[in-house]
């Protein structure tokens, strides 16, 4: 079974619904056959490299947002994460392009570290205010994951992966994604948001039970008791 997930690093529930699927994964019986593939997406490709105020200030401002309404969507969404075991501190978030963030990823992925690498932008972007566009930040968490130095400083000197990134958001569009986080089973099955482990659990099942339906074998007239 192969699930994608398009997502981005600057999503708040997508770290969350992150923390659900995973839940639903881990209890799943057959979870050591499926197949997890990170899929770029961006809420904002225009946004500035690095964007000169807060979180509240680039939602109010360059959203349109009412600061009220923002801080009210904080302290919703902070509450939704801490029930996943997430510390989000908006105040400290670094609003910045995660395109580059995204590159990272890919290459992450060509390395067998797909996941690791989401794991650690999410976590260092919503609980320690980390700056996802900048280039030592990218650099160092690079260097931690084992990622080769030469291929991790082509991201900074060449445009590698930057087509695969394109093309991830691209495959999104043609699929009618409009927002993340958005999970595809088997291309057969698509959910869109952060849903309760619950679903995650059911949809995990159905798409099994279809891929591998039970076959019968023995003879049909063997004695049985019936209702």
């Amino acid at each position: 079974m192969k699930i994608e997930i398009w997502s981005d690093v600057a999503c708040p529930w997508c770290y969350i619904g992150k923390r659900r699927f995973e839940t639903a994964l881990a209890e799943f019986p057959h979870r050591d056959s499926v197949e997890i593939q990170w899929r770029s997406y961006q809420l904002d490709p225009g946004i500035p490299e690095h964007y000169d105020g807060t979180e509240l200030d680039y939602l109010s401002k360059r959203k349109g947002m009412n600061p009220a309404q923002v801080s009210q969507m904080f302290e919703h969404v902070a509450l939704q994460a801490k029930g996943e075991g997430l510390n989000y501190r908006f105040d400290d978030v670094v609003v910045a392009n995660s395109f580059t963030a995204h590159r990272l990823i890919h290459l992450a992925a060509a390395h067998g570290k797909q996941d690791e690498a989401k794991e650690l932008l999410l976590s260092g972007h919503f609980e320690h205010g980390k700056d996802i566009g900048s280039q030592e930040y990218l650099t160092g968490l690079g260097s931690d994951l084992g990622l080769p130095e030469a291929e991790i400083a082509e991201l900074f000197s060449t445009d590698k992966y930057a087509e695969d990134v394109r093309g991830d958001i691209a495959e999104a569009r043609m699929l009618g994604v409009t927002g993340v986080p958005f999970f595809v089973i088997d291309r057969k099955y698509g959910l869109s948001g952060a849903q309760p482990s619950e679903v995650f659990t059911q949809a995990l099942t159905q798409a099994w039970q279809e891929a591998n339906p039970l076959v019968a074998v023995g003879s049909p007239d063997a004695e049985a008791c019936g209702p």
